[in-house]
C-alpha cells in the first residue's frame, strides 16, 4: 500500500470526511483490520481564506507547496489535496514536492464521462464556479459547464464560507441548494458537481432525483485506488 500525503484544514470540517473515506476504502478492499497509510498536513484555515478574499495565490501556492513538502519528506507517495478551490495552485505544489497529484477535477471528469455526462453543473466557491482553473479541465474533456446565475452564486458561496467550514448546517441553506440543483437541472444539466468538499455535508443524492457528483468522494475512492496500485505508476 502507498501512503496517502492529504493536505488538508481546508476546511477542517471536509478533511475528516477523507480521512474516514480513505479508511473506509481501504478496508472494503482490503478487509480485516486494514487501514490506510496516511499522512496529514493541515493548514491554518484562517490565513488561506485571507489570501482568497484579496487575491494572493502566490501566496497559498508557496504555503501548500511548503507543506507538500513536509509531506513528501514523511514518506508520502502522492498527493490529495482536500478542496476543489486550492486546485488552481495544483500545478506549483505538485512541482515543487516531485509528488504526483491526484486533481479532483479529472478524477471527477473521468466518472461523468463513464456516465456518458456531457453536461453538467457545477456548484462550489464563486472562485471555483467563476474562474477558469476547474471547468476548462472539464471542458478539455468535451464536458459543457453550466454555472449558477450571479445571485444563485453568492448564496452557494456565503453557505460555503458562513455555515458550512464552521461546522453549521442550516434546513433553509439546504433548500436554497436543492433550487438551485432544479434550476441547473431545467437549463440542461444532466447532472450537478458537488464541487466544493464541504457541500456533501449539506446535500446528497437522497434529497433530489438529479445526478449528484460528490467530488470529496470521487476524490477519496480514486486515492484508495491509487493507494493500492490501481491506475497510477510511482
Amino acid at each position: 500500500m502507498k501512503t496517502t500525503g492529504l493536505l488538508g484544514g481546508m476546511s477542517w470540517e471536509s478533511t475528516q470526511t477523507y480521512y474516514r473515506m480513505l479508511n473506509q476504502g481501504v478496508a472494503e478492499q482490503l478487509g480485516g483490520f486494514h487501514s490506510a497509510k496516511i499522512v496529514l498536513y493541515s493548514v491554518d484555515f484562517a490565513e488561506i481564506e485571507t489570501l482568497q478574499r484579496q487575491g494572493d495565490w502566490e501566496a497559498m501556492a508557496d504555503i501548500l507547496a511548503n507543506a507538500a513538502c513536509s509531506l513528501a519528506a514523511a514518506g508520502a507517495d502522492f498527493l490529495v489535496i482536500g478542496t476543489n478551490t486550492m486546485h488552481k495552485v495544483a500545478a506549483e505544489v505538485e512541482a515543487a514536492s516531485g509528488l504526483p497529484l491526484l486533481h479532483i477535477a479529472e478524477a471527477t471528469a473521468d466518472i461523468l464521462a463513464q456516465q456518458g455526462i456531457d453536461r453538467v453543473g457545477l456548484l462550489g466557491t464563486q472562485f471555483t464556479m467563476e474562474q477558469p482553473f476547474y471547468r476548462q479541465r472539464l471542458e478539455a474533456r468535451g464536458i459543457e459547464v453550466i454555472v449558477p446565475e450571479p445571485e444563485q452564486r453568492e448564496v452557494i458561496h456565503r453557505v460555503i464560507y458562513q455555515e458550512l467550514c464552521r461546522g453549521t448546517i442550516n434546513p433553509a441553506s439546504k433548500e436554497a441548494y436543492l433550487d438551485v440543483v432544479a434550476t441547473l437541472s431545467a437549463r440542461g444539466a444532466q447532472g450537478v458537481i458537488l464541487g466544493c468538499t464541504e457541500i456533501g455535508l449539506l446535500i446528497n443524492q437522497s434529497d433530489t432525483p438529479v445526478a449528484l457528483f460528490d467530488t470529496t468522494e470521487i476524490h477519496a475512492q480514486r486515492a484508495v485506488a491509487w493507494a493500492l496500485g490501481d491506475g497510477v505508476a510511482f
